[in-house]
């Protein structure tokens, strides 16, 4: 089992919205990403994403409260705020919601599917 499938919760005691944050649906995913900070820009895998933020592989810990901007794909460029960050991986929590399906649809606009990614047809 993942050692991160269980995350500690950020949020601390009698904080109802940060708990009813974090309590949201999240969508287990993988899709690079790229972060943005005062310091530069750099890219990042995320690794789940709900309305109200998400977690990423960044391997500089930066601070709790940190002003950042993601460009995630489907969605765009996103602000927010670093939540917590330990062992390689970040939270962000967004500052506005977001709909985390966009970032499952597809982005490619061609008319016709490649025969090498067609299923065989049997009968």
């Amino acid at each position: 089992m993942d050692r991160y499938a269980h995350d500690a919760d950020p949020t601390p005691d009698g904080d109802e919205d940060g708990e009813a944050q974090r309590n949201t649906s999240r969508d287990s995913l993988l899709l690079t990403a790229t972060l943005r900070t005062e310091a530069g820009a750099s890219n990042v895998r995320v690794r789940n994403l709900s309305a109200g933020g998400l977690m990423a592989e960044y391997g500089t810990a930066l601070p709790q409260g940190t002003p950042v901007e993601i460009d995630v794909r489907g969605i765009g460029w996103v602000s927010g705020k670093v939540a917590w960050a330990t062992d390689g991986r970040l939270g962000i929590a967004f500052d506005s919601p977001i709909d985390p399906k966009l970032a499952r649809k597809p982005v490619g606009t061609g008319a016709k599917t490649p025969i090498y990614l067609k299923p065989p047809l049997r009968r």
